[in-house]
């Protein structure tokens, strides 16, 4: 009996777990370069041990619980803006940010140039190129495929573009900024940046919003769950008080 509700009661978290992130999805459809948070299941053994006599206490005692997350990697589409300092990236890589709390990765590269003339995000954070920081002077600017930027037909900079090898866990790090294990980063020749285009959320809206629906029912039976056992828990109670 005490199993079943503690199921339960593990069944509800995960989902509730799940949901957040879902929502979290759904929240940034329209976020550009974004990517989507997946939960990661594990099971979760309610002993000290570890160990059971038999496979029916096992399987009650094994819970379901989210073991973290991961991001997923698909690209989202590349929309045209004609915004010279709009780039968008065609394959796997990230651009290099460098922020107060380190150096973030990014997809999104709605860029701008401060009032130096430094290319940075749209929060202000300086774009890192090959050799550092990008410091762009006046004139049309023109950016290649391989991140080479020209001012006036100058070369002024080399847009760093990166990329992690399979499997690496990318930890999101707020808007649309992600962290990476140290020393994981390496070149990305087979990315390529557009010009004039954004990368758009590869949150798809109408897979997220029935993941919502059904999170949210499998979370109401759980909790529907919970109230049984609970209940049930109550009238053994009330019956062996009133034996004692």
């Amino acid at each position: 009996m005490n199993s079943g509700f503690y199921a339960a009661c593990a069944g509800l978290k995960a989902q509730t777990q799940a949901l957040e992130l879902v929502a979290n999805n759904t929240a940034n459809v329209n976020t550009t370069g974004y990517r989507a948070q997946q939960p990661r299941f594990r099971s979760l053994l309610a002993s000290f041990s570890g160990e059971f006599q038999n496979p029916m206490n096992y399987a009650v005692n094994n819970f379901n619980v989210i073991g973290g997350s991961r991001t997923d990697l698909t690209a989202g589409n590349l929309e045209r803006t004609g915004n010279p300092l709009d780039l968008g990236i065609e394959g796997t890589g990230f651009f290099a940010v460098q922020t107060a709390a380190g150096i973030r990765y990014t997809r999104n590269g709605n860029f701008q140039t401060s009032p130096a003339g430094q290319l940075t995000t749209g929060s202000g954070d300086p774009v890192l190129g090959e050799q550092g920081p990008i410091t762009l002077p006046s004139g049309a600017v023109a950016i290649g495929p391989d991140g080479t930027i020209s001012v006036n037909g100058a070369i002024a900079g080399k847009i760093k573009v990166v990329e992690f090898p399979p499997g690496t866990d990318l930890t999101p790090a707020g808007g649309s900024y992600y962290t990476a294990p140290e020393n994981s980063e390496r070149p990305s020749p087979l990315s390529f940046i557009r010009q004039g285009m954004l990368e758009s959320s590869n949150v798809n809206p109408v897979s997220s919003l029935v993941d919502l629906i059904t999170l949210q029912r499998r979370a109401e039976m759980m909790e529907r769950a919970m109230a049984a056992f609970y209940s049930d828990l109550n009238h053994t109670a009330a019956s062996e008080l009133a034996r004692i």
